[in-house]
């Protein structure tokens, strides 16, 4: 069947199936809350007046993906892929939303850009986050430079930390065990530990929480076919600390430590070895915030310092520090305008050190000196909600860089939304500029660096409609068109030199992002999504044409919720390196359909949550990446006590 066929039937079956749920309970009555979102403009707006279809996944969808990494549920929404998180636990993570790479996608935990100044991306390495701590994630597609600077090109992933309880004393503890095999294996030996454990309250004007999380993963090689495990092995720890002075001014801190150890194999010879990544995080940070009327002033202040290690053939190390401070003055006139005007300053540097051929001691190879710049950038947005269904989000950023000078961005963003009797209409659409600093590895490595790169820059049009039937379902369809000039790539030069270099033609990436949530009956609801991408061949690199996810949830009664969900993958092209001929060759990965399930149980007066995963039910071989390996059929136990 032609694809885009396939996409649009998936469309209408989709609905057809929720309107004939819908008409079979015209009598039911649900009272559903406004779902509001704040990545699009920073302020509290409902679903509805926002010009953007942005997935929020709640503390509730949180709790039917137990035992799932951030990187799983990231995976499973509409426009992503995440290409990793099927394979060995430790396997590097790539994220590909709307055809754009790593480098093209912001991470931030409590509104705060996080990154890694070391890596060739420049992007956050999910592997360090614990989903144990995260409370909530709203996830932005569509560049959004001009709120968040450079990264935010395809998408702002905004991932929300647990806050402190209400009670003075607060304690909850969570342990999972699972198994962790290739499909080729039937041992089910238990291989997969995760625990948690967080303490946190309030007591008057303070509040505090502090969390520790733990995995250790191992069973599986990382290389197909692989005699040898290779082990993760992760530790979080979590501190926040908040005071409310008054009802105009309060201040919260916080402080993280994470790291992890990773086993790998030899990818480009694809046999087993003895190499191991070592990485380390420290976060610290202020945030302020002085209310008054009608608006307020938050100042989000933090320190990110990064160490890297590689034990391998070709050892390395890699540390990199990070300043990151954005201020910003929200002001809501009239319940009409809501305005941010704001400045975000960044200072990123970071070093290397490897062994040279021939020695044996490790020496610089990037020097921080060197390898260092600031960006300064003042930024000015505003929301407008007429009272007759007119809604604009408009912005401007004046992007400083020390290695660039000044670049502007902007975006633009009417909707409409018509009242009609079901619930209402939305009919959306956006112009947005984006650009994407080269990392300061790309810059001055001193093999493959350039210091003459250029940013890249990407324009992205959005056209859209979404469908609100109060109570009962919402549907939402938008088609993008994104535009990349710039493109940084990877070049051969010749004699088997490689350096990082500007590419001159531009590249497009298009699609579509279809949307449906449904409540089907009393007790059964629906999430769907299906993405359609078209690329350039440049850009197809692991991204299928076709993605479909799909999760039905039932409550069996008030203590028992039981989830099936599926996923299918269409085919993908892949590169492997052919160590004769010392040239990247294409090959194509087979389409994958995987089936899991999902049971909780609520015991002792609901303070106990028991929980069981089946995945890949019909232990379906497959490839997520050509030559690594992938997990078959896994089982999974835990519980959740919250006292």
């Amino acid at each position: 069947m032609n694809k885009t066929k396939l996409f649009w039937s998936i469309l209408c079956m989709s609905m057809f199936s929720v309107g004939f749920a819908q008409s079979e309970q015209d009598s039911i009555k649900v009272e559903a809350l406004d779902e509001v979102f704040l990545t699009d403009s920073r302020f509290a707006l409902k679903r509805e007046n926002s010009g953007k279809v942005i997935t929020k996944i709640t503390s509730e969808d949180l709790e039917k993906l137990q035992g799932q990494s951030i990187a799983e549920i990231l995976g499973r929404t509409v426009g992503i892929e995440v290409n990793g998180v099927r394979s060995n636990a430790g396997q590097n993570l790539s994220y590909f939303v709307r055809g754009g790479r790593n480098r093209q996608v912001l991470i931030m935990i409590d509104g705060i850009q996080v990154t890694d100044p070391s890596q060739i991306a420049n992007d956050y390495d999910l592997r360090l986050l614990n989903a144990d701590q995260v409370e909530s994630i709203e996830i932005l597609k569509g560049a959004a430079s001009t709120l968040y600077g450079t990264g935010a090109a395809t998408a702002v992933i905004n991932i929300k930390l647990k806050e402190a309880s209400q009670k003075a004393f607060n304690l909850n503890l969570r342990s999972t065990l699972g198994t962790n095999q290739s499909s080729d294996e039937n041992n089910y030996a238990i291989e997969d530990f995760r625990n948690s454990v967080s303490v946190n309250g309030s007591v008057g004007n303070f509040n505090y929480l502090a969390s520790f999380g733990q995995q250790f993963t191992d069973g599986l090689s990382a290389i197909d076919g692989g005699t040898e495990s290779d082990a993760f092995n992760s530790y979080n720890t979590n501190i926040k600390l908040g005071y409310k002075f008054s009802n105009a001014f309060k201040v919260s801190a916080y402080a993280s430590l994470d790291d992890y150890k990773a086993d790998f194999d030899d990818s480009f010879g694809r046999m087993d070895a003895d190499n191991t990544s070592f990485s380390k995080q420290y976060r610290i940070g202020l945030s302020p915030e002085f209310k008054y009327n009608n608006g307020s002033v938050r100042v989000n202040a933090a320190f990110n310092d990064v160490e890297r290690e590689i034990e391998s053939s070709f050892p390395s190390m890699f540390n990199a520090q990070s300043v990151i401070i954005d201020a910003f003055n929200r002001y809501n006139f009239n319940d009409k305008f809501y305005t941010v005007i704001g400045i975000n300053y960044q200072d990123n540097q970071m070093e290397s050190f490897n062994i040279p051929f021939g020695e044996t001691d490790f020496s610089q190879a990037i020097d921080p000196e060197t390898a260092q710049f600031t960006i300064t950038d003042p930024y000015a947005n505003v929301v407008y909600i007429s009272d007759f269904g007119l809604n604009v989000n408009a912005g401007l950023r004046l992007n400083n860089h020390s290695e660039y000078g000044s670049h502007l961005v902007y975006n633009l963003n009417p909707s409409y939304k018509f009242d009609v009797d079901f619930g209402y209409v939305k009919a959306l659409t956006s112009y947005s500029t984006a650009f994407i600093t080269p990392s300061l590895f790309q810059l001055f490595e001193p093999s493959f660096g350039n210091a003459d790169l250029e940013p890249e820059e990407n324009q992205t049009i959005e056209v859209g409609a979404e469908v609100a039937i109060t109570g009962k379902a919402t549907f939402s369809l938008v088609y993008y068109n994104r535009n990349e000039d710039n493109f940084i790539d990877f070049v051969d030069t010749g004699n088997f030199v490689f350096q990082y270099q500007n590419i001159d033609e531009s590249f497009t990436a298009s699609g579509l992002e279809f949307v449906v949530q449904a409540q089907l009956l009393d007790d059964l609801d629906l999430n769907m999504n299906a993405t359609y991408t078209n690329l350039d061949e440049d850009l197809s690199l692991r991204i299928p044409e076709i993605k479909v996810n799909a999760r039905l949830d039932y409550a069996l009664c008030e203590t028992t919720q039981f989830s099936l969900s599926y996923q299918y993958n269409d085919e993908r092209e892949d590169l492997v390196f052919n160590t004769d001929t010392f040239e990247n060759e294409a090959v194509t990965l087979d389409a994958f359909g995987l089936l899991d399930f999902y049971v909780s149980h609520k015991i002792l007066k609901g303070k106990m949550t028991v929980f069981a995963n089946v995945t890949n039910i019909f232990n379906e071989d497959y490839q997520e990446l050509f030559g690594f390996s992938t997990r078959g059929r896994g089982a999974s136990l835990g519980f959740n006590l919250n006292l």
